[in-house]
């Protein structure tokens, strides 16, 4: 299970997507990069064996680029070796997926998906292969919204909370490995919550149904904590995997939007 924590905790993330409904709040920009640590639980002992960084860059006018990088400790490459790499071009405007790159390689296991999304015709063209599969190009039909795992984080920061009452359930519709999967988000309010370290954060919670698979059981095993404030940064996400649990817990920040007691925690 070690070998797919640090894939699993960038889709422990993602599920934030529901949440991007407002477009008149914009709660980052270009220069920002956020960076956690993963663990892994095995009996009562919580293991750090990752670290995933998540960027944000302008590569031209109209557009942002959205970046995530994940690797397992060289304590642990030995054993299973991880290295992921995750790319999304969307429209700078309303944030809308354009281009999507997943380039993946855990212990012997690669997987390549490029996804290029029409939004005219409402379609995506994609081309796929991994170590078990051939090379096949598709074309899925979709409804919008839709989201892929990184352009799903970056709308979710921009809701407007009070919109939604406790225990409130939000569809979901994202791309992952070719598919399509209509999920759903249940807000849970506020709450304060004390992370490694010792250092306490005003938090907005909310559980998320998970897409059942080699990590997950299915169902609504997922919980996380983002800041009550301007930034909605992730600070804590925690899960029930297969076998154990996993979680991703907030290491540092830079080039924030808004002042956080965040800000610069490198």
């Amino acid at each position: 299970m070690m070998h797919r924590l640090v894939t699993g905790l960038l889709l422990l993330i993602l599920p934030l997507a529901a949440w991007s409904q407002s477009k008149s709040h914009r709660a980052f920009e270009a220069g920002e990069e956020v960076r956690y640590k993963a663990y892994y639980n095995w009996g009562f002992i919580w293991i750090h064996a990752g670290n995933v960084t998540f960027s944000v860059e302008k590569p031209g006018d109209g557009e942002l680029r959205f970046k995530a990088y994940g690797r397992s400790l060289k304590s642990y490459d030995w054993m299973f070796k991880v290295r992921d790499r995750f790319q999304s071009d969307a429209r700078s405007d309303n944030l809308s997926p354009l281009h999507f790159i997943r380039d993946t390689y855990e212990g012997g296991y690669a997987v390549n998906n490029e996804y290029t999304f029409n939004h005219s015709n409402r379609q995506i063209y994609t081309k796929v292969d991994n170590s078990k599969e051939p090379y096949r190009e598709d074309t899925l039909s979709f409804t919008p919204p839709i989201y892929d795992v990184l352009t799903a984080i970056y709308h979710a920061r921009n809701l407007d909370f009070s919109k939604y009452s406790i225990d409130q359930k939000i569809p979901l519709s994202l791309i992952i490995d070719n598919e399509i999967y209509d999920l759903y988000l249940r807000y849970q309010g506020r709450e304060e919550i004390k992370v490694r370290g010792g250092k306490r954060y005003n938090c907005i919670k909310f559980s998320a149904m998970l897409v059942e698979g080699t990590i997950f059981s299915g169902g609504e095993h997922l919980t996380v904590w983002v800041t009550d404030d301007k930034n909605r940064i992730p600070v804590m996400v925690k899960a029930k995997i297969l076998v154990g649990s996993v979680k991703a817990v907030l290491k540092s920040t830079r080039n924030l939007k808004y002042p956080s007691v965040l800000s610069d925690r490198y």
